[in-house]
């Protein structure tokens, strides 16, 4: 089960799970699939969509954790001095919050469907908040 597909804003993607480098934060992550949310821009950062969690409590702390994520990399910021949250990477990323430069651990990288990237991110930042499930392959 280390195969994702992410369906956001009505796009496809498929990926695999960081096991070897955030081992903790794909095991809890996986425990809680299939999972459903909401995607709304980021305020800050750059070219990303974010689930807000507000006070969730994963469990983890930081593994594999970067302010820069990669166009298809999906971190998990476990939360502290800024809500938690999953940041999806769309194009450049500088993830930040009203509290400044934050990291989260990059758990999922995306490798098919790529070519969607830019157009998931027009469609949550002109239309709206967009509908995303996580679900094992």
């Amino acid at each position: 089960m280390d195969t994702i597909k992410v369906t956001a804003a009505g796009l496809a993607f498929v990926g695999h799970f960081e096991t070897e480098a955030a081992p903790r934060t794909v095991e809890v992550f996986k425990a809680h699939l299939p999972y459903e949310s909401q995607i709304v821009h980021v305020r800050w950062s750059g070219e990303g969509v974010w689930v807000p969690l507000g006070d969730t409590d994963f469990g983890v702390t930081y593994e594999n954790h970067t302010s820069h994520p990669a166009p298809g990399h999906i971190i998990l910021y476990p939360g502290g001095i800024s809500e938690t949250e999953i940041l999806f990477a769309y194009g450049g990323v500088d993830f930040s919050s009203k509290m400044g430069q934050l990291a989260g651990n990059h758990f999922i990288t995306l490798t098919q469907g790529l070519e969607n990237l830019a157009e998931m991110g027009r469609r949550v930042l002109w239309e709206g908040a967009q509908p995303i499930r996580f679900e094992a392959l």
